[in-house]
């Protein structure tokens, strides 16, 4: 499917504040403390959970991703605490333009505190320095305009407003789509 070796890849990345790592079943509490709330749901494509169980059929869901070498998600881990606060992760990768969508989710109690910043700077530099992509993008409804300022700390450039882009929790939504290039990132 991808051209691009990158599921034995998923490795731990590292910041100051975060590890980002590879799910796990024993993860599951952590995912349903942050994704049982309505507000985190608000602006992504899944519902918010209303039990542990969904919790569990998440990570399922991403370790098979991760076996069959699929586009996924780390969990965001607080190096502090050892929890997983939030996840982010690829959306798709297209290995012929050497692209890919970024996506991302957080704990309420952690908004505001630069965390989804921080993750998205690593994130953003695997894609460079090891998958050697030239283009990252991702989007955020118009009324999550929070998302979009972390895009743009993290040199990412607004490219447009897409019309009705995405269907979310039955609605049609507009989306701002952001992108940062390879040459972009080389003179950050």
């Amino acid at each position: 499917m991808i051209g691009i070796d990158l599921y034995g890849y998923m490795p731990v990345l590292e910041t100051d504040r975060l590890r980002l790592r590879k799910l796990t079943m024993r993860d599951a509490q952590d995912i349903y403390d942050y994704s049982r709330d309505p507000q985190v749901a608000k602006h992504v494509l899944w519902s918010a959970h209303r039990s542990i169980g969904e919790s569990r059929a998440y990570l399922r869901y991403m370790l098979r991703k991760y076996r069959m070498n699929e586009p996924a998600s780390w969990g965001i881990e607080l190096k502090s605490t050892g929890r997983i606060i939030g996840t982010i992760g690829y959306m798709w990768i297209q290995s012929d333009n050497a692209a890919a969508e970024v996506g991302y989710s957080l704990s309420r109690a952690h908004w505001g505190q630069g965390f989804m910043t921080e993750a998205l700077q690593a994130v953003i530099a695997y894609a460079f320095d090891a998958l050697r992509l030239n283009r990252v993008e991702a989007i955020h409804e118009l009324d999550n305009p929070a998302s979009g300022a972390v895009m743009r700390k993290c040199g990412m450039q607004f490219e447009g407003r897409m019309r009705q882009k995405l269907m979310n929790k039955g609605r049609y939504v507009d989306v701002d789509l952001y992108a940062i290039l390879r040459c972009d990132y080389q003179k950050r």
